[in-house]
């Protein structure tokens, strides 16, 4: 079962940040998973639209300049990254889960990823998009049939058939609140991953193991990385 860390590892270290990316890294994740607002044409890796509740400034991030969103402290003294920053800090030691959180943001993510493949030996396979936003994955699917995309869905997907034809996706990434043996075995059977977010508590852990699904997201990627070595199937 593959682990995301969730923002990196934000039950240790400020979530979306450098540090709590390190940290996930340290602490078994085999994926990274954040999220992306595009501003003022930049690429900044922080999940709200506003700045309230993560950083010691406040406002909507679009209403404010790149320099004033850099200058503030998203925990612990570090910044908000730049999308290429945390690229440049994982330099390929896992894999990165990018979420897409404003719109018309899939061209310049791509644009990134090209650049990574091509100028820094990236490979496609190295890459995840995934956005509530499906009109993002359509486009990202348009701009790279090779990347993975995972559709992220909070409730019971009914139109597997118009995704598999627009998006194509790799996978299927859903909540924990709605996971069920049926919606794991349906979202198989179509040759689909499905990866669970956020999976934090020890007998949610054994419980997604014990439902075979392929992934989970969670805060606390040691904890899982405990847990699967100590599962033992009922």
């Amino acid at each position: 079962m593959i682990i995301f860390g969730h923002q990196g590892a934000p039950g240790y270290a400020p979530e979306n940040t450098l540090k709590s990316f390190e940290e996930a890294i340290r602490r078994g994740a085999d994926w990274l998973e954040l999220d992306v607002h595009k501003v003022a044409g930049e690429l900044l890796v922080i999940h709200d639209y506003r700045l309230d509740r993560t950083t010691d400034g406040t406002g909507i991030i679009y209403h404010q300049s790149v320099d004033y969103i850099r200058s503030l402290d998203a925990g612990q003294g570090v910044k908000i990254p730049f999308l290429s920053e945390v690229f440049d800090l994982v330099a390929r030691r896992k894999g990165i889960n990018i979420e897409l959180k404003s719109a018309a943001t899939a061209p310049a993510v791509m644009q990134l990823i090209d650049q990574y493949i091509t100028q820094h030996h990236w490979s496609p396979e190295q890459f995840m998009i995934s956005s509530f936003n499906h009109f993002e994955l359509k486009t990202v699917r348009e701009l790279n049939p090779a990347i993975q995309i995972g559709v992220l869905m909070y409730g019971v997907p009914l139109d597997f058939d118009r995704i598999m034809d627009e998006i194509q996706p790799h996978s299927i990434n859903i909540s924990i609140e709605f996971i069920t043996p049926d919606i794991v075995n349906f979202i198989h059977t179509k040759n689909l991953r499905v990866y669970v977010y956020t999976v934090n508590f020890e007998d949610d852990v054994e419980w997604m193991l014990d439902l075979d699904v392929d992934g989970v997201f969670t805060d606390y990627p040691d904890r899982v990385r405990n847990v699967i070595s100590n599962y033992r199937k009922k």
